[in-house]
């Protein structure tokens, strides 16, 4: 392909997006009200405050950006990978097509373990910590941005083992580096933990826990499947290159 024809390319699946995301947005904007049950959920009940008049369309708007985008990231990815995937040669095309598959129910299990998981014991403990000494109101605004990106900061996480597996597949690191440097990839996961949303001690053991568990298993099953099938690279390689 030539460059225009690329940059056409990247034109469209660009418009794809952006018409997904818009779609999507319009239905959650749509069905607000089961959104805001959703995200009020792990509250048990506390009534949440606004500041402003304009406060709960803005708010309205903000949870179905959320929504819209959880709902639309899966197909983002999938554009993405589409775009770049005629870049590689078939024994690479082939290692990365099982991913396209893996990549949205990793995403789908980071949005699970955050909303069952991560969201109540974090709001439990936040709004229980020290009460006593505070009258506390849950404004609306700061809970649904909390609750969102919290969601989605999950779920990008849970991609680490499709990173992990893609590198080690594509031969461009061994598996061995990872374990090799698993200091340095504990002390990034406990930085990413603490800098995620919350910010509290409990908040930031739940999100690491889970991340360490993932890149422990990553490199094992790296170390299993980490190599490309012999065969496909032997596809590669034409009889006179292999003499």
């Amino acid at each position: 392909m030539t460059l225009v024809e690329h940059l056409d390319e990247l034109r469209s699946r660009i418009i794809v997006c952006l018409v997904a995301l818009g779609v999507a947005f319009v239905v959650c904007f749509w069905q607000s009200d089961l959104l805001f049950d959703i995200a009020r959920e792990p509250l048990n009940g506390r009534q949440l405050t606004t500041l402003s008049p304009t406060e709960p369309f803005f708010t309205t708007v903000e949870i179905s950006g959320y929504g819209a985008a959880i709902i639309a990231l899966p197909l983002l990815f999938y554009q993405l990978y589409a775009f770049v995937l005629p870049a590689f040669s078939p024994h690479e095309r082939s290692t990365l097509r099982p991913f396209i598959v893996a990549m949205p129910l990793l995403f789908l299990a980071g949005v699970a373990f955050a909303y069952f998981v991560v969201m109540p014991v974090a709001i439990k403990f936040l709004l229980n910590f020290n009460e006593a000494q505070f009258d506390t109101f849950v404004r609306a605004k700061d809970y649904f941005s909390f609750f969102g990106l919290t969601l989605l900061s999950m779920a990008l996480l849970f991609q680490i083992p499709i990173v992990m597996l893609s590198l080690t597949r594509l031969e461009i690191v061994e598996p061995a580096f990872f374990s090799d440097n698993r200091r340095y990839a504990i002390f990034i996961i406990a930085v990413i933990s603490a800098a995620a949303p919350g910010g509290d001690p409990v908040s930031m053991f739940l999100i690491m826990i889970p991340l360490l568990l993932l890149y422990e298993g990553s490199i094992i099953v790296a170390r299993r499947f980490g190599r490309p099938p012999e065969e496909a690279i032997r596809a590669e390689v034409s009889p006179g290159e292999a003499g």
